[in-house]
């Protein structure tokens, strides 16, 4: 089979978009299936690196970066040039992981030549009208979005509880694929003394551990307060906050005793988590949320609300602790209490990583393959479910 992966986002980006992809794009060269790839032009190419590891081909397409956070960039309009590429090299389905204007193009260009198109519901993109206060927009970007999916084979969406949301609004075609982890990579085994110790803790001194985006997307105020209330509980813990945007500069105005590290390399990464005791993520905008699988492989107590991947895979006070969506002050007492128990955030934690490694990237990328060999065999389908 030959697929072509239509994305704005591609390694070295450090999102989750750009991780599920790379994961998926290894797993799928291990069993022999060929690639192409669509997407902007990278904001910084690697020198000698004309196109992503194992595509056979790619087409790089104009990009302009999101106003007030360059890292994050949108591919312009290129229909005529995708066609032209599968033309030549004609693929047998589509995977678009952009709802952008990218995106239209390729359904545009896959449309015009009879290719069978699946989409990824990677991004809330209704939600993030709220969060950058322009609600009155969420209804029409629902709607668009509904028709963008509706015109696709199969939309694959992470958890089944936003596919049953989804269904409700009209959204057809709906399978569910969540996402895998590598324990080795994030594993207990990392947690390192030295670096705990940089934090200025010693082995019985609790840390909280923030990792993401710093945008307003992410819940930033809840998480500050939560971090304060935790540090009035436990005067002697430390806060970790892994990850830049542009809520950082006022993050570290109001916590000046965290340390902020940025973003980094997943081998740096992979200590950060295994070095900490608790792992706080108030965000409520994800499709997924792969840092809440990474810390719960690293054997952290993760606190989230009950959304996303911590809805699916957490038993909460079991392997975590879930909070019902936007119930702050349940969300600030939890971090409070958990953080006074020791015994409990270790507990919890060993759970939490038993769980994650129920999740294979292997089986994973058998699920996306059984949905786009689907959609290549019956590409006018219209007997998927949430269940398939």
């Amino acid at each position: 089979m030959r697929i072509c992966l239509v994305s704005e986002t591609w390694s070295p980006d450090i999102n989750g978009v750009a991780h599920t992809l790379n994961q998926l794009s290894r797993e799928l060269q291990e069993r022999g299936v060929a690639l192409q790839l669509v997407r902007p032009q990278p904001r910084r190419p690697i020198p000698g690196q004309h196109r992503a590891p194992g595509m056979q081909a790619e087409l790089q397409v104009g990009g302009v970066p999101l106003p007030g956070y360059s890292e994050v960039r949108f591919g312009l309009p290129a229909t005529r040039r995708i066609q032209r590429l599968w033309q030549k090299q004609r693929p047998d389905v589509v995977y678009l992981a952009t709802q952008g204007p990218l995106g239209w193009s390729a359904r545009r260009a896959a449309r015009r030549l009879s290719i069978p198109v699946v989409a990824g519901w990677h991004t809330n993109f209704d939600h993030y009208c709220h969060d950058y206060r322009v609600p009155w927009l969420a209804p029409v970007m629902r709607a668009t979005l509904r028709h963008f999916h509706n015109g696709c084979a199969a939309t694959l969406i992470p958890t089944r509880l936003q596919a049953d949301a989804l269904g409700q609004q009209g959204f057809q075609r709906l399978a569910v694929m969540g996402r895998g982890i590598d324990g080795q990579r994030f594993s207990p085994t990392h947690r390192d003394p030295a670096l705990r110790r940089q934090w200025g803790v010693d082995q019985h001194s609790p840390v909280a551990l923030y990792a993401g985006r710093l945008a307003c997307e992410k819940n930033l105020t809840l998480l500050q307060e939560s971090f304060i209330a935790m540090r009035q509980a436990r005067p002697d813990m430390a806060l970790v906050i892994v990850g830049d945007g542009p809520g950082r500069k006022a993050l570290e105005q109001a916590l000046p005793e965290a340390h902020f590290t940025g973003f980094l390399p997943a081998e740096t990464l992979s200590r950060q988590y295994a070095s900490a005791d608790i792992f706080v993520f108030p965000s409520l905008s994800e499709t997924w949320g792969n840092v809440v699988m990474e810390a719960m492989a690293s054997g952290l107590a993760v606190l989230a609300y009950r959304h996303a991947a911590a809805a699916e895979l957490i038993d909460s006070n079991v392997s975590g602790m879930t909070i019902t969506a936007g119930d702050d002050e349940s969300f600030r007492q939890a971090a409070a209490t958990l953080c006074q128990h020791p015994a409990r955030y270790a507990r919890l934690g060993r759970a939490a990583r038993q769980r994650a490694l129920t999740c294979r990237w292997s089986a994973i990328a058998d699920r996306f393959l059984s949905v786009l060999e689907h959609a290549r065999e019956t590409p006018h389908a219209t007997t998927y479910s949430c269940g398939i």
